[in-house]
């Protein structure tokens, strides 16, 4: 299946969500006042953000439309719309070819957020494009964390790195990074412990794991990524919020798209934060990891076909 039509159909509860409510705003009316604020409601409820919402509605209440114009007119327009928000946040996931040491991305966020299984996926990725790799479990306190984490190791094909029971985090990292460059590793994925935004002692712990990796070389962790489970919603935003305050975020993945009818929270959390998205998680399968696209992203999430 080709990545448009895979994220079009992991977008089918919010583009339905979204057709369906656009639909039944044009049933027998123009564009007019009424029907916009409706369409601003239409939109906030798919966490799309009070503050992007509001700036389609301006964008809407600017452009010329026929006194009776037809929907598919409407979607189109507003998937341009998102599309012009997002473009900025493009960003696809390079490694260096030329870097004489492995080159180290920790991934860290909330429980359930998808975060091993998403690793699994771009380890995956990483080592079909012929990178040598591998991941360090540094959730040292579940043992069933590790033990997925080394079976995605195993199907992936990457090596696998983990400390003792509940050694300390930041203590295995650092040994990760020692092993994987005895070994010639070329790309390190550190999975941390799954945290909730408001345990202080865990937050502080990835600040501990950077300073830690720092000792090896001040540029590490070279990016730290943020998985967001979309099925959160405006919880997100908070999750964004608190984690920024603990380690420097360099971008999102955002993951169960195919889960929730509220797939805009990842233009919010974009554009609140200012972050690129690296991904998207479109489902369970091991290819259904996708480089993020803004212009595939808005006509999926507004249920428009590719041409």
């Amino acid at each position: 299946m080709g990545f448009f039509n895979r994220i079009k159909q992991s977008f089918t509860k919010t583009s339905d969500k979204i057709s369906e409510g656009l639909n039944n705003i044009f049933i027998k009316k123009k564009l007019d006042g009424a029907s916009l604020e409706e369409l601003e409601e239409l939109l906030i409820a798919a966490d799309i953000g009070v503050k992007i919402s509001a700036q389609i509605i301006e964008e809407f209440s600017k452009k010329k439309f026929e006194k009776d114009v037809e929907v598919n007119e409407v979607k189109k327009f507003l998937a341009e719309k998102i599309t012009d928000i997002l473009k900025k946040y493009e960003a696809e996931l390079q490694i260096p070819k030329d870097l004489q040491r492995p080159y180290v991305i920790e991934f860290v966020g909330v429980n359930g957020s998808g975060k091993t299984t998403t690793i699994g996926k771009f380890a995956s990725s990483l080592v079909a494009q012929n990178n040598k790799v591998m991941i360090a479990a540094c959730d040292t306190f579940r043992a069933a964390a590790e033990a997925q984490l080394e079976h995605w190791a195993g199907k992936a094909g990457a090596l696998f790195f983990k400390g003792v029971e509940k050694q300390d985090p930041a203590s295995v990292a650092y040994q990760a990074y020692e092993k994987a460059k005895a070994e010639n590793v070329n790309v390190l994925l550190i999975d941390t412990a799954g945290r909730l935004q408001n345990k202080q002692g865990l937050m502080e712990e990835l600040a501990k794991i950077s300073r830690t990796l720092k000792k090896h070389d001040a540029e590490l962790p070279d990016k730290t990524i943020l998985i967001i489970d979309a099925i959160t919603g405006q919880n997100g935003l908070l999750q964004a919020e608190v984690f920024k305050e603990f380690t420097k975020i360099d971008g999102l993945i955002i993951t169960k798209l195919d889960g929730t009818a509220k797939g805009g929270i990842a233009v919010a959390i974009a554009e609140k934060f200012n972050l690129p998205i690296f991904a998207v998680g479109v489902g369970e399968g091991v290819d259904d990891l996708k480089t993020f696209t803004a212009e595939n992203f808005a006509n999926s999430l507004i249920g428009i076909n590719h041409n």
